[in-house]
């Protein structure tokens, strides 16, 4: 079985798109922790198994093209499926006293952390993926009532630049990678 070592191009470049047009193409599902992943096997929608070792730390985009044969006008497209991620901004909070930002830290961690859900903070803003039904994460949050903090849910994607290796992992692979540089969420 070949190995894939590398990403080609993006369907989303127009010089790709328009290749993309003309080509045979198979597509590989991945769902939000196998995109995480640097190694894998995986099975196109064509049936065909393809064997997956990229770079440590390649972050894949939905629309990446793992192998193009011109010859055979044949593309080989990876297609992503990530939840969204609720967004906790705490931005409000910048203006309070210390013990109204202490208070409101405390309840929203007693919120987040007595539901399980992992969580990445990232400057005034604090992302938690979608782990359970979106209604219900609105609904424990509500009921919590924790003054000072908006909520609001953005797909993985817009969120995934402003996050490091490790925290993307954290957030929608499941698992906590060596530490890495922090990067900080800027508005």
């Amino acid at each position: 079985m070949k190995i894939y070592n590398h990403i080609v191009g993006n369907i989303a470049d127009p010089k790709w798109s328009a290749l993309c047009r003309k080509s045979d193409i198979d597509y590989i599902d991945l769902d939000q922790w196998t995109a995480q992943k640097s190694r894998f096997v995986v099975r196109g929608r064509g049936g065909k198994e393809y064997a997956i070792a990229l770079k440590r730390h390649t972050q894949l985009q939905d629309g990446d093209i793992l192998h193009y044969d011109e010859a055979s006008s044949q593309m080989v497209v990876l297609r992503l499926s990530l939840s969204d991620i609720m967004v906790i901004d705490l931005g409000a909070l910048t203006s309070m006293d210390p013990q109204t930002i202490i208070h409101t830290a405390v309840e929203l961690g007693h919120a987040i952390g007595n539901q399980h859900w992992p969580a990445v903070v990232c400057g005034e803003k604090i992302f938690v993926p979608l782990t359970v039904d979106r209604k219900v994460m609105e609904s424990v949050m509500h009921t919590h009532n924790i003054d000072h903090i908006a909520i609001s849910f953005r797909p993985a994607e817009q969120i995934i630049p402003y996050l490091s290796p490790h925290e993307i992992r954290r957030l929608l692979g499941g698992t906590n990678a060596s530490e890495e540089a922090h990067h900080h969420y800027e508005r």
